[in-house]
């Protein structure tokens, strides 16, 4: 297969466990939207609307002498090309891997670089390219429509293969553990797949306190026994609550 978008992520080399050398408890793997959905859908919504407006616009702007499939065409791939871009940056997704043990909860989270990216635009290029100039056989227009299309995607390929800052722009790797002393509060979220820690920790170099909390994302149904095996080695005294759960918009380092 060219992708496999149902494999589960593994930990890369760049990141490993601080206890492990105890037996785990509980662990797990998953891809998850770690930002506000609601908010990047909203904006993926509107961005399409506005995309189809412009394709339009395109389509009824063009040259009279153009042929109605050049136009279509065209104005097609565009529209295509730009929401491919757009999806990019609203869908795009986090891998997390979680193991708990007798110390406390530890996690790694990293994005690398999308090679399959790469794959598509290269395939995407090649195909749209060998049609536009097929076309161009038919109506000598479309050659202006190779240039735009299958140029456009041709220079993307270069920019995002050889652009260094790119590719770090778009690959992270992070490690944290907590003690199980350290969650002050538990709660699963209503609203999305996800349990909702509240930790209090000194950190490195500090003499005060920091809370924050932590998103532990979960498949689907499996929250309630995640929380419920948090429970098990918190703190009879630390809150147990159901809520809304607000993820902000981006959580990029």
């Amino acid at each position: 297969m060219l992708f496999n978008l149902n494999k589960l992520p593994s930990l890369p080399l760049q990141l490993n466990w601080k206890y492990s050398d105890e037996p785990e408890l509980l662990c797990w793997t998953i891809c998850a939207r770690n930002y506000n959905t609601f908010a990047a859908n909203c904006i993926f919504a509107f961005m399409s609307l506005t995309t189809a407006g412009a394709a339009y616009f395109l389509y009824s702007t063009s040259a009279s002498n153009e042929t109605e499939l050049s136009k279509l065409t065209s104005c097609t791939g565009f529209y295509i090309f730009t929401m491919l871009i757009i999806s990019c940056m609203t869908h795009q997704r986090m891998n997390f891997a979680y193991r708990f043990t007798k110390s406390g909860i530890e996690y790694c989270e990293w994005k690398e670089f999308p090679q399959w990216a790469l794959t598509f635009l290269k395939w995407m290029t090649g195909i749209t390219a060998v049609i536009f100039i097929f076309m161009a056989t038919i109506d000598i227009t479309f050659l202006i429509g190779a240039l735009v299309g299958p140029g456009g995607m041709g220079l993307m390929y270069l920019t995002m293969a050889n652009s260094k800052n790119y590719r770090e722009l778009h690959t992270q790797y992070h490690h944290y553990a907590y003690k199980w002393k350290e969650i002050t509060q538990l709660a699963i979220a209503t609203n999305r797949e996800i349990v909702d820690l509240k930790y209090s920790v000194t950190q490195k170099g500090d003499n005060y306190k920091t809370n924050w909390n932590l998103n532990i994302y979960c498949n689907r149904n499996q929250k309630k026994n995640v929380a419920a095996f948090i429970k098990t080695h918190l703190s009879p005294d630390v809150p147990f609550i159901r809520a809304k759960v607000n993820v902000p918009l981006s959580t990029d380092y």
